[in-house]
């Protein structure tokens, strides 16, 4: 007889995580879910088991990184400090919270340190780099977005040759201006990397004479980030910025065990870190002939009784990214995410998701009023995105799509951390784009992304 995909426990598990779901899904779009229910409480929950290759806990589930080489060469330069203030990549970039960072990874340092860990440097840490951090109190209160929202401030201009100019700027630290706007970001995972076709959210580290040569524009990052972040008093070497990429593209991180399915590599499924190894990809392949991901696809020709509802809701989740269209000209969510079975964009495309608008302005984040030097046209944003590099009034609100892989260990998701669980970003999906989807399909998508 074929035993099921999971173990008695696991089921208990899967009933338990699949009925708050439910709950959740029954909730209107406008109420606020209970803070304190298990899938909410835990959902930054991020533990390291064993070696830096072995199983990381996260809400839900265990993820895992593998590497071409087969080890973490923890002397890379990734790991050292190579500046002035005590940072490394790695300082926001953990491997236990899938090559980011995470609110309680970030907490917990605080109080390990009282707010003296590396990560917590006024200069880009801080809500602004004028406030006090003279004493523990100072500094959770000037580092709140960081432990909140685990995001790092990127200050950057207004171009003077941009299509707009800067007209109102309402920031609660009295720093921000047009020559320097206080952007707050989430760290991108330094994982998966080989499956890039933008470099940062904005895309100002892709070499724009020569956009899909990833690696030199990796190695852009590698420097401009131990500039800015880590204060090195002249650009790095480029054997260093060699080593650094090498070690970034040779590792791949994923969900491996999902407390609702089960094994994710279990009776012909591909979940985990070993299949992304081998993966194709060019920059600007776009979208296969095939379904975009087709890592659950062997689960859908099994029979019922072989699967728990976890399982199932994961493997039909996947159909439903990649089938389920919306929109007047019939779009899916792999139209975007189309980089195949890691979910990144291929290319170049950006996109405006309605992050930024002024309706999810939290009260502690700056709101910037942009006017279009032609046609006088206003525009309230709590980041621009693409727009500051670009200089154009079309790319307002732009941001490049992220790889979906690992997403389980990186909560916060968006750009600025806005949305706590996965839940949370396919509900925002479902509305801003009237996609439609039923209490059943918001709950199978988002264990399918669970699962990644």
């Amino acid at each position: 007889m074929r035993r099921r995909l999971v173990s008695a426990p696991v089921c208990l598990v899967s009933a338990l995580v699949t009925a708050f779901a439910t709950a959740a899904c029954s909730a209107p779009v406008d109420q606020e879910v209970d803070s304190k229910t298990p899938s909410e409480s835990t959902s930054n929950f991020v533990v390291n088991v064993g070696s830096p290759l072995g199983l990381k806990l996260n809400a839900n589930g265990f993820a895992r990184t593998a590497s071409s080489t087969g080890a973490i060469d923890s002397t890379n330069p990734f790991f050292l400090s190579l500046g002035t203030n005590d940072r490394a990549c790695v300082s926001c970039h953990q491997v236990g919270e899938g090559w980011s960072v995470t609110p309680l990874g970030v907490q917990l340092r605080f109080l390990q340190t009282d707010g003296m860990d590396p990560i917590f440097r006024n200069h880009d840490g801080a809500n602004s780099p004028l406030l006090d951090v003279s004493t523990v109190e100072a500094r959770r209160s000037a580092y709140s977005l960081l432990l909140e929202r685990a995001v790092i401030r990127i200050g950057l201009p207004v171009k003077a040759d941009s299509e707009f100019e800067l007209s109102v700027v309402d920031d609660p630290y009295g720093w921000a201006s047009a020559t320097q706007l206080s952007l707050f970001r989430r760290p991108l995972p330094t994982t998966n990397l080989r499956f890039l076709g933008t470099v940062s959210w904005d895309g100002r580290n892709t070499i724009a004479a020569d956009p899909t040569n990833v690696h030199l524009s990796l190695k852009n990052q590698s420097n401009g980030a131990s500039v800015n972040h880590a204060k090195v008093a002249a650009p790095i070497a480029d054997d260093v910025r060699e080593a650094i990429v090498a070690f970034e593209t040779s590792i791949t991180t994923a969900q491996a065990y999902s407390f609702r399915a089960g094994a994710l590599d279990g009776f012909g499924a591909r979940g985990g870190p070993d299949l992304l190894q081998s993966a194709p990809f060019t920059v600007g392949m776009g979208a296969p002939p095939a379904e975009v991901f087709s890592v659950f696809s062997a689960w859908g020709e099994l029979p019922n009784w072989a699967f728990t509802q976890g399982a199932r809701d994961v493997a039909e989740g996947e159909q439903i990214f990649t089938t389920k269209t919306f929109g007047p000209f019939g779009g899916t969510c792999s139209g975007c995410h189309d980089a195949q079975n890691v979910g990144g964009n291929s290319g170049f495309e950006m996109f405006d998701v309605g992050i930024s608008a002024p309706a999810r302005r939290a009260s502690n984040v700056p709101l910037y009023t942009f006017r279009n030097k032609t046609t006088g046209e206003t525009l309230s944003t709590t980041d621009p995105g693409r727009a500051l590099i670009s200089g154009k009034w079309a790319d307002m609100n732009k941001f490049k799509v992220p790889g979906l892989r690992a997403l389980s260990a990186r909560a916060p998701y968006f750009h600025d951390g806005s949305a706590k669980t996965l839940g949370d970003v396919v509900r925002h999906y479902d509305e801003q784009f009237a996609i439609g989807l039923t209490c059943d399909e918001t709950r199978k998508l988002t264990a399918f992304l669970e699962a990644l």
